[in-house]
């Protein structure tokens, strides 16, 4: 793939992952009466929802945010777990196929956005054991 078809896909991916998982903290913290009642058809308390709501917000701000890659990487694990999560209490509940899918299709999205982020917004990668073993070895004589 090349560099500009990777960061039209990673922009894309982003910008509607980035909104769902907005708009999904917006609804928790309004704690609309349809978030309520899916947090409690689920067993979670109501309060939960706040808590979640504030994580969404702030995991959307750091997916936009320039720098801070590991800010990026929290974000990216913050959004699979609570993906995921929503995923299996639906399962759990015996909810419908649709809104056990729902959540796992955003995870895909992340996914992608994951993948296609540009070198700007990856961590510095970590040393290769074979490079770390040979700056131990003494150097040879001649």
């Amino acid at each position: 793939m090349n560099d500009k078809a990777r960061t039209i896909g990673y922009w894309i991916a982003t910008g509607l992952l980035g909104f769902g998982v907005a708009a999904g903290g917006l609804a928790d913290l309004t704690r609309s009466p349809q978030v309520v009642e899916v947090m409690t058809r689920l067993g979670y308390p109501a309060y939960l929802a706040t808590l979640l709501g504030v994580w969404k917000v702030l995991g959307a701000v750091a997916l936009f945010a320039p720098r801070f890659p590991r800010l990026k990487e929290w974000a990216y694990a913050g959004i699979f777990f609570d993906l995921t999560g929503a995923a299996a209490s639906h399962a759990a509940v015996g909810d419908p196929a649709g809104q056990v899918m729902t959540p796992l299709v955003l995870v895909a999205v992340a996914a992608a956005s994951w993948a296609l982020r540009p070198e700007s917004r990856r961590l510095a990668s970590a040393p290769k054991p074979e490079a770390e073993a040979r700056a131990g070895e003494p150097a040879l004589a001649a």
